[in-house]
C-alpha cells in the first residue's frame, strides 16, 4: 500500500533546504497530490530565501554604523502626516546586532496580521523604544512637518538609553547626534521599518479607540484618512475635536 499524501504532506512541512533528500525520494511519485506538495514546498523555501536575501540588504546601514563605532543606534519613523483627523506618532527603536527581523518591512506593506506579530516581536527584543505622540492641536499650531520632527524628537528623548547614531526616514531632526536621512528608509533599513511598524500599531490602536468616541468617521477603518465614508459624516456630523482645523476639507467648513 502507497504511503498516504497527507503522510507526505507532514514530512514536507519540516523541510528548510532545497537539498532536503526527500525531493529526490519522491519526485518519481507520480500522484498529482505529491507532485503538488513538492511545487509548494520549494515556493515556500523560495520565498524564505527571498526574505533572509532581504533581510541581509536591510542591515546594512545599521552594519555600516557599526564599522563606524556606533553602539546604540537608532532607527525613527513616523505615521500618520496625511491624515484629516488624529495624531502623527512617531517611533524611535534600539535592536540588538543580533536581531532576528527575517520577514520585517515598511509597515505599510506588512498585513494586519503580520504588524500584530512584529509589533509583539520588536518589543519582546529591542534594547529599547521610544514613542512620541503630537496632537491635532499642535499639528495645527505649527504644521505637519515640523509637529512630525517634534514627536520624532520626543520619541528619542523617550529612549532609556544614549544614543549615538540616528537612521531616520527622509528626515534631519535639530539634535547633536550623528544621524543619517536615508529615502524610503522603512523599505532599505530593519531599525526604521521596526520603528515604521511601533509607529502604526500604536497609531492605529488610537483610532479604533478614537473610533468608539466618534462613531460613523470610519476611524477604525480608515486611521483618519479622508474616505468617502469619511467625508460623508464630516458633511452630516461636521467635524470633531481630533481633526485637524487647517487640513482640507476642514478647514473650508471652519470658513
Amino acid at each position: 500500500m502507497s504511503e498516504t499524501i497527507q503522510s507526505i504532506k507532514e514530512k514536507f512541512s519540516f523541510v528548510i533546504d532545497e537539498k532536503d533528500d526527500l525531493f529526490a525520494q519522491y519526485q518519481q511519485d507520480e500522484r498529482k497530490g505529491v507532485q503538488k506538495i513538492i511545487d509548494q514546498t520549494k515556493k515556500r523555501l523560495q520565498k524564505q530565501q527571498a526574505l533572509k536575501e532581504q533581510f541581509v540588504t536591510m542591515t546594512r546601514y545599521e552594519k555600516k554604523a557599526r564599522a563606524q563605532g556606533h553602539n546604540i543606534i537608532v532607527g525613527i519613523d513616523e505615521v500618520g502626516r496625511g491624515p484629516l483627523a488624529g495624531p502623527v506618532v512617531a517611533a524611535a527603536v534600539v535592536l540588538p546586532d543580533d536581531f532576528d527581523g527575517i520577514g520585517i518591512n515598511d509597515s505599510k506593506q506588512l498585513s494586519l496580521k503580520k504588524r500584530e506579530e512584529f509589533f509583539d516581536k520588536i518589543q519582546s527584543q529591542a534594547i529599547s523604544i521610544g514613542i512620541g505622540i503630537m496632537s491635532e492641536e499642535v499639528i495645527d499650531s505649527v504644521n505637519i512637518y515640523e509637529a512630525t520632527k517634534l514627536a520624532m524628537i520626543e520619541a528619542v528623548n523617550q529612549l532609556n538609553v544614549s544614543p549615538d547614531c540616528l537612521l531616520i526616514d527622509a528626515m534631519t531632526l535639530p539634535l547633536d547626534i550623528p544621524q543619517e536621512s536615508i529615502i524610503k528608509g522603512d523599505a532599505n533599513s530593519i531599525s526604521i521599518a521596526s520603528a515604521s511598524i511601533m509607529a502604526k500599531v500604536t497609531r492605529d490602536r488610537m483610532m479604533v479607540e478614537f473610533d468608539k468616541e466618534f462613531p460613523g468617521y470610519g476611524f477604525a477603518k480608515n486611521a483618519g484618512y479622508g474616505t468617502k465614508e469619511h467625508l460623508a459624516q464630516l458633511d452630516n456630523q461636521g467635524i470633531t475635536k481630533i481633526h485637524r482645523k487647517t487640513f482640507e476639507p476642514i478647514k473650508s467648513m471652519l470658513n
